[in-house]
């Protein structure tokens, strides 16, 4: 259902048009001259406007100049009767949507409607997202602690060049962000970022997915495929938990850092690849190479830049900002008005041992958001935050 303001001197048209709007379970609003409708359409929130191009007190071009210049972005749609045809143009030329004329046409009437209501939608979904953007988009490094700051100065000196970085750190500290921040800032940032979780990967199609395979290959492979290394290729490849990764993938992902071909399952062709790779873990590789389940040599080829992130308890002063650059995002992802968090709130939320780091506090204030008021406060941090 939108909200309708017709703005037209003659009772006949606004009285028809509103029954046609209405049958639609549309909202209308009404008004009999331009100048009440231009004040309506300032003080009202609406998704479209039909408007007179002749009326006395402003007409139609006036109405659509001023809304322009006092920046409401609402769709006009002017109606014109035979022989003012020439001044719809000019409405348009104005900045009005579209034009219809009269006597007016059902079928015109709401394809013009839906038409502007659809231009209305994408509009509101592109501020969403231009200010998700402002606040983060998910892959930003928010914070301004010690720890932060070193690993920001060593990402400005890494990502220039072509070298390989291990990033290390508990689950849901940010290793992907940081990933894709070295891709940003590298010569490479015009090429792909490919990620893939060698940990949800069956061990049997790993180097399937990585290097690809030919037709006939195994059972169903029905085609050829391209693995991630050519669908990086130019771009970066991003091995996120490469802790997991099987030992046969990683003799072959050995060859590829190497000597920097690939050969897919199946077939005999060396394939040249130009990728930059960047891996990450959750687990100790000192062990896991002690224990026989990663190759030393591995180990050594990707771990020339190590990056360790910090956990979130590690580095608390930084809570209160990332609530703050989660709060807009997950507002608008919910399509409610975003809370304020009181100072006791914040104070409470950066004394919490945040075992899933990042992510966790991502997911505490989309609680918050939806349980509690208008303001959030250390009572509602106890009552809805695990703090022990």
């Amino acid at each position: 259902m939108a909200r309708i303001l017709i703005i037209d001197d003659e009772r006949l048209i606004r009285h028809a048009l509103r029954d046609i709007l209405e049958y639609e379970k549309h909202e209308v609003v009404d008004s009999e001259d331009g100048d009440s409708g231009l004040k309506a359409a300032l003080e009202g929130k609406f998704d479209a406007v039909f408007c007179d191009v002749k009326m006395p007190g402003k007409d139609g071009i006036e109405v659509v100049e001023a809304l322009a210049l006092k920046g409401v972005a609402t769709p006009v749609i002017i109606m014109t009767g035979h022989g003012s045809v020439e001044l719809a143009v000019q409405a348009l030329k104005a900045g009005a949507f579209d034009f219809i004329e009269k006597p007016l046409d059902l079928n015109r009437v709401l394809v013009a409607l839906r038409n502007a209501t659809d231009r209305e939608e994408l509009r509101k979904e592109t501020v969403v997202l231009r200010q998700r953007k402002r606040n983060g988009d998910g892959h930003d490094m928010v914070g301004r602690s010690a720890a932060l700051e070193d690993i920001r100065g060593i990402i400005a000196k890494v990502a220039p060049t072509d070298a390989r970085v291990m990033i290390t750190g508990a689950n849901g500290t940010g290793k992907e962000v940081v990933a894709r921040h070295i891709h940003a800032e590298s010569a490479r940032k015009g090429g792909p970022f490919v990620e893939v979780n060698c940990a949800a990967i069956p061990s049997e199609l790993i180097e399937s997915e990585l290097f690809g395979h030919e037709k006939g290959a195994f059972t169903s492979a029905v085609k050829q495929r391209k693995g991630r290394f050519e669908q990086a290729q130019g771009g970066t490849l991003f091995l996120d938990e490469i802790g997991d990764m099987a030992l046969p993938a990683q003799a072959k992902m050995l060859r590829a850092l190497q000597e920097k071909v690939i050969q897919r399952v199946g077939g005999d062709k060396n394939i040249s690849v130009d990728v930059r790779v960047l891996a990450a873990t959750n687990k100790d590789l000192a062990t896991e190479i002690a224990e026989g389940r990663f190759r030393e040599d591995l180990f050594h080829r990707i771990n020339v830049i190590p990056i360790h992130l910090p956990s979130l308890s590690e580095r608390s002063e930084d809570v209160p900002l990332l609530v703050e650059h989660f709060l807009g995002g997950v507002a608008a992802d919910l399509g409610v008005s975003a809370p304020v968090f009181d100072k006791a709130a914040l104070k409470a939320l950066a004394k919490a041992p945040w075992r899933g780091n990042i992510r966790e506090l991502r997911n505490v204030v989309e609680r918050l958001v939806i349980l509690c008021g208008e303001t959030v406060t250390a009572d509602d941090v106890r009552r809805y935050v695990s703090l022990d």
